[in-house]
């Protein structure tokens, strides 16, 4: 691994109160469960690393890279709605920068920030986060990453349970979170503080700003839009969070944080995937408002150093430009391109539909892709397609075009959570073959995978899972 030199100048870059030093806690026994071969060759690491023993020392916290200092980050956020001042990585350990990627191992040991929790990760949920970023990168929504994962014969204790210790290593272009800002906010030097994280944030995620007047305006401009882009994204392939607190908002519009996320099976707008958020906050149709909230908590703590009254404006456009966006995205899902005045009307009734008959959201869109309407057989869906036929009618782009595209944008594959339980279920047991097949599904989830079709499906024994912010 002599090939492999990390960069740790954001410690000299940001005020000794962003972030501790510390050491990692290493598990005991340490297996390697999957490597993301593709993602760890773009970064730098060769085959000889991935294949030595040094890779797994260092997926354990044994053996550090070249120029690595371990540290942790402190930031505030608003959970559930209601402040907390001091929250942090509570059990993620940060390595250092590596070819434009932040390299972090979670489930890495006590932190100052983990306040009554362990620091540790378990295999269930670290299985569940390493697929899915994946899945999603490959969905073309901006997401952390995932390079390799590990599992121990470490315990954890979890919801009454012993459960198996392990640790992923997570890789994203910035770390940095709205709850990072709420933390510089609240503390002495808050102009200074924010200034500062401001600044690290324009040199390292947006130069274009480097240079203009009113560059803490632009930053925050740059924010709505990436977060409209990335909620219209989620919205339209079905994807829900479950914990979308301010301190699990990027500040680059990334998905972060994977905790007890779903992707939508039967179709159901007000559908809560966390089984913690007993009043619905999170729900499916609430997550492009709590975005919209979020963003107002931003543009509050960004006041110091900016025009208040313009952040302010520009979130107040937020809804109407995600709803252009989304139909917009959903209108090529549907493989309609010309301008029609009746297509939002056309989206909402098969939302309507969808809902009122809890048809399979994917499944719906890939046999469309197909030209395969057969699974259409109720009345309103029926009503629905009449209009949609007639609608394609008008449509310039030949029926073989249409359906090539429509391929591109409509996976055959998501994961959907019995699978990931599936994969989960026989990797306790130590079995990790069906963690590395779901990889190569969520890498590759508009190709076919016969021997997984499947997955394509439903579960025969239960609707969509629900899992905790534990998960």
């Amino acid at each position: 691994m002599k090939n492999i030199k990390l960069n740790c100048d954001i410690l000299d870059k940001l005020d000794k109160t962003f972030y501790s030093k510390l050491n990692i806690t290493p598990l005991h026994n340490p297996k390697i469960v999957s490597i993301n071969r593709p993602l760890a060759n773009q970064l730098g690491f060769t085959s000889e690393n991935l294949n030595s023993e040094n890779f797994l020392k260092f997926l354990n916290g044994e053996y550090l890279a070249k120029g690595s200092t371990t540290y942790s980050k402190a930031y505030s956020g608003h959970q559930f709605g209601y402040f907390v001042p001091n929250l942090g990585d509570g059990r993620a350990i940060n390595l250092g920068k590596l070819n434009n990627y932040h390299l972090q191992l979670k489930g890495a040991g006590l932190t100052p920030y983990s306040r009554n929790g362990d620091g540790r990760a378990v295999l269930r949920s670290t299985i569940r986060e390493y697929l899915l970023s994946e899945a999603m990168y490959a969905l073309k929504i901006s997401t952390t990453r995932a390079i390799a994962m590990i599992t121990s014969d470490s315990k954890v204790l979890r919801e009454y349970e012993s459960e198996q210790g392990a640790i992923v290593l997570r890789a994203s272009t910035s770390w940095i979170r709205f709850g990072s800002f709420e933390y510089a906010y609240m503390g002495k030097n808050k102009e200074q503080n924010l200034k500062q994280l401001a600044d690290f944030v324009i040199e390292e995620s947006y130069p274009e700003f480097q240079n203009v007047s009113n560059k803490y305006e632009e930053l925050y401009f740059a924010v709505v839009d990436k977060t409209i882009e990335m909620i219209a994204l989620w919205q339209s392939i079905g994807f829900m969070h479950g914990v979308m607190n301010t301190d699990n908002m990027s500040i680059e519009g990334l998905t972060i944080d994977y905790g007890p996320y779903a992707m939508m099976e039967e179709f159901d707008k007000g559908f809560i995937c966390n089984l913690s958020d007993h009043e619905g906050r999170y729900s499916f149709e609430n997550q492009p408002f709590i975005a919209q909230w979020n963003l107002s908590v931003l543009a509050k703590v960004l006041s110091p150093i900016a025009d208040h009254k313009l952040l302010e404006s520009y979130n107040d456009t937020f809804i109407g430009k995600f709803k252009k966006r989304y139909f917009a995205i959903m209108k090529e899902k549907l493989g309609l391109y010309n301008t029609d005045i009746d297509d939002t009307s056309l989206i909402l009734r098969l939302f309507s539909a969808l809902h009122s008959e809890s048809i399979d959201y994917n499944s719906f869109f890939w046999n469309i892709s197909n030209g395969d309407f057969s699974s259409i057989d109720t009345h309103q869906m029926k009503a629905w397609l009449e209009l949609y036929e007639k609608r394609l009618e008008k449509e310039k782009v030949s029926k073989e075009s249409r359906l090539v595209k429509m391929k591109k944008i409509n996976p055959k594959y998501i994961l959907r959570n019995y699978m990931l339980q599936d994969a989960i279920d026989v990797a306790q047991k130590g079995d990790f073959s069906l963690v590395n097949s779901l990889l190569t599904i969520a890498q590759n989830p508009y190709d076919e995978h016969e021997e997984f079709h499947h997955y394509t499906q439903l579960s025969k024994n239960f609707k969509t899972l629900k899992c905790s912010c534990s998960s």
